[in-house]
């Protein structure tokens, strides 16, 4: 891929966005967004994923050249691209962390909403800025974010299309650490690195029935965890680590992702 690259190293996958200079998403990097979603979903090397766009910048949005030369007809046949891209980062079945350096605006922070946990630097700057361009978010920011921040949060934020700093964004929850800029991506990285033994069924379990469970009513939730409480009793792993827990205590397991 010529945009977005991926390195793996004990058990964690980087997707970097490479794009310069602002690591603008066009419909190319959404492709390969996709393909990179699919590929560390399938690889049992990965345990957990970190999302970065490198030192200076995490995204500074949707290539808006690219945009601005589509018809309405157009869009309706591509909107869908728009919109899965993110959804395949979402939907990776295992923990995804954003490091966020420099911009994340538009399709930027709609990106940094799929991940499961958000790290930025502490000079880091959100913001959906669609409506000055005479749109609205287009990959998620309208449901994500207002699910993460609440809604009257989510419609501040969209509807004047301002930017949101570091501080203000830890202080609504939209990013759940800050640190100095240098540090972002290396403490992204040892967060994930806790998931390279872990009981990887079980970790995709919760983080199932959390994501499906805020999409339904709560008894359709429960139902949710319910299924995959039991389910994982089938599992190598679920057996072994009760055994452990009852034989040798807390912490003793070895998990082999089965």
């Amino acid at each position: 891929m010529e945009f977005v690259h991926i390195e793996v190293a004990d058990g964690v996958a980087t997707l970097r966005l490479d794009r310069p200079k602002m690591n603008a998403i066009s419909f190319q990097v959404q492709a390969e967004l996709r393909a990179a979603a699919a590929e560390v979903t399938e690889r049992d090397d990965v345990r957990a994923v970190v999302l970065w766009g490198g030192e200076r910048v995490f995204a500074a949005g949707n290539d808006v050249k690219e945009m601005a030369e589509m018809s309405y007809a157009d869009m309706v046949k591509a909107s869908a691209s728009v919109s899965s891209a993110v959804t395949a980062v979402a939907r990776i079945p295992k923990p995804v962390i954003a490091a966020v350096n420099g911009y994340a605006l538009g399709g930027g922070c709609e990106l940094t909403l799929a991940a499961d946990v958000r790290f930025a630097a502490d000079n880091a700057t959100f913001g959906q800025p669609e409506v000055l361009l005479g749109i609205i978010p287009g990959a998620g920011g309208t449901q994500r974010l207002s699910r993460l921040v609440g809604p009257s949060k989510a419609k501040d934020i969209i509807f004047t299309g301002r930017h949101v700093k570091a501080a203000e964004a830890l202080e609504i929850g939209l990013v759940d650490q800050l640190h100095p800029a240098e540090e972002v991506y290396a403490k992204a990285v040892e967060w994930a690195r806790q998931f390279s033994g872990a009981a990887s069924l079980a970790v995709r379990a919760a983080k199932e029935s959390i994501d499906r469970g805020l999409e339904v009513d709560l008894d359709t939730g429960l139902e949710i965890e319910r299924q995959q409480f039991a389910a994982l009793f089938a599992t190598e792993d679920g057996v072994g680590g009760l055994r452990s827990f009852v034989e040798n205590g807390p912490g003793k397991a070895t998990f082999v992702g089965r």
